[in-house]
């Protein structure tokens, strides 16, 4: 086993300035340090199963350590005490160094879970973005308002003040979209955090470290460790910590807040997904299949808001089935390093192998596989799995009800348009949705019959500018947009009798 000081961290030559990165080392307390376990993991390259990266994870003495800065960071320190407008500032210098290090974090990106450039390039800058957006609304949103107390005394405030210790806690699917949702809003808010990657792709998280120093950031309000499951567990167990922001399954989903039930820590959810897209009688096949095949090669569909589930009345099914596998069928899998692809490898091993089994439990039960379903031929090595369709699907069988997260879509006849909506809402899930229907007014009205967090309407949406999250196992509460600061901050009522601030507007 590799120790700590022959730990060397091996990246692709095309990848410029990723020599700055701090090799194997956790951010606590505003310090760059080893990991006190011995553990290492290494990261497979998808697209051609060489190891990318080896490091290290963090034991319990680390979680401890990190959540002890945060908490010394939020208790004793400077930053909860700042005006909303200061830490703004430095929101803004946040966004201007993953504007600088974005060729870092895109290599990473790709290197790590075999997002394609234009993946990458639009997460760096869209997380640049968010930074900005909840830097602005630092000048904007009401921290303090004035009320009239309505049982005695005659000055009323809702102060609104940060949590406190935030435990951010990222999957491996989108870490910088990820650590922008939740990181903006937890230090515009005026929190400290312990940012907790998992194995797989904990190197982005490593760069925006380095950010956060170069940043100013005071001591211990961010810090960064990499650790499995048991050691986050640790994590939302500590005392230290106030709140827990989560993002991944629906099962670690619901031991996250068990967790933290038990002990009143608050906690946002943001969970899995089997997404419908449901096709009125009046809306174009064709337009269908132009609107659902290109989100289907993001990330080959590696994402919790992915439309896996797509519901026709049986009059028009086989149709759309022949339509959409000609269009899957076309897909074009290739490296991130070729120009001309459009879908990249599955991220690593284990969802390749988890892909094959869906596929062979869908046969199996029944479903009618249509195209794909199988490793790409024309790749040696590599994750790669051709895009999947599975035809005359029952919804209440495995692969329409549970999570794939691999390129698998479900056509699931329904008798007439509202049995589509109820076949939509018979999921454990609720997150996203789409409804097709060339009708306006109709397309709104079956929206508000849906039960999701998000409902496009002719096109995949999700828009992190107003609001995500989802309704039942798909988690609890909402990121994003001025929703997404609201989790962050308690809500306090002061009464007096006379008015502190002689009738100006308090901060």
């Amino acid at each position: 086993m590799a120790t700590m000081e022959t730990l060397q961290v091996a990246f692709a030559a095309s990848a410029p300035g990723l020599d700055r990165v701090k090799r194997g080392r956790f951010y606590i307390g505003g310090h760059w340090v080893e990991a006190g376990s011995r553990r290492i993991f290494d990261i497979e390259n998808p697209a051609d199963e060489t190891v990318f990266a080896r490091v290290p994870l963090a034991g319990a003495d680390d979680v401890a350590a990190a959540a002890a800065a945060a908490r010394r960071a939020f208790d004793t320190g400077p930053w909860p005490r700042l005006a909303p407008v200061e830490r703004g500032r430095f929101l803004r210098a946040i966004a201007a160094g993953i504007q600088a290090r974005a060729a870092d974090l895109d290599a990473v990106y790709t290197g790590e879970v075999g997002a394609l450039p234009w993946l990458a390039s639009a997460t760096s800058h869209g997380a640049a973005e968010t930074f900005r957006y909840y830097a602005a609304l630092a000048e904007t949103f009401p921290f303090v308002e004035p009320h009239q107390p309505t049982a005695g005394g005659a000055f009323g405030f809702l102060a609104r003040e940060p949590v406190g210790v935030v435990a951010a806690i990222i999957p491996w699917n989108a870490p910088l979209m990820l650590i922008a949702t939740k990181l903006a809003p937890a230090l515009l808010a005026g929190c400290t955090v312990v940012l907790k990657t998992s194995p797989e792709a904990p190197l982005e998280a490593v760069v925006f470290a380095e950010i956060v120093e170069a940043a100013g950031l005071p001591p211990g309000v961010v810090n960064v460790i990499m650790a499995d499951r048991e050691e986050s567990a640790l994590l939302v167990r500590n005392a230290d910590v106030d709140k827990v922001s989560f993002t991944g399954s629906s099962a670690a989903g619901r031991q996250v807040a068990s967790i933290c039930g038990s002990r009143m820590a608050r906690s946002t959810l943001e969970l899995g997904g089997k997404s419908a897209a449901v096709v009125f009688d009046d809306y174009p096949v064709e337009a269908v299949v132009q609107a659902l095949v290109p989100p289907m090669c993001m990330l080959a569909m590696q994402y919790c808001a992915a439309l896996s589930r797509v519901i026709v009345t049986r009059s028009r099914h086989d149709r759309l089935v022949e339509a959409l596998a000609e269009g899957m069928g076309g897909i074009r899998l290739g490296a991130p390093s070729d120009p001309a692809a459009q879908m990249g490898p599955l991220s690593m091993r284990r969802q390749f192998a988890r892909v094959q089994d869906y596929v062979a439990t869908g046969v199996a039960e029944g479903a009618t596989l249509a195209t794909g379903g199988a490793r790409a031929e024309q790749f040696d090595t590599g994750f790669y799995f051709t895009p999947t369709l599975f035809a005359n699907v029952d919804n209440r069988s495995t692969i329409a009800r549970e999570e794939i997260f691999g390129p698998v879509v479900c056509v699931i006849p329904a008798e007439d348009e509202a049995d589509a909506i109820r076949l939509a809402n018979d999921s454990d899930f609720g997150l996203n949705s789409t409804i097709f229907s060339a009708d306006p007014g109709r397309a709104y009205a079956a929206a508000r019959e849906l039960r999701a967090g998000t409902v496009g309407v002719n096109a995949f949406r999700s828009d992190f500018g107003i609001a995500f999250g989802g309704f039942k196992q798909s988690g609890i509460g909402r990121e994003g947009g001025r929703e997404g600061l609201l989790p962050y901050l308690e809500s306090k009522t002061i009464i007096m009798d006379v008015d502190p601030h002689g009738g100006r507007t308090p901060c």
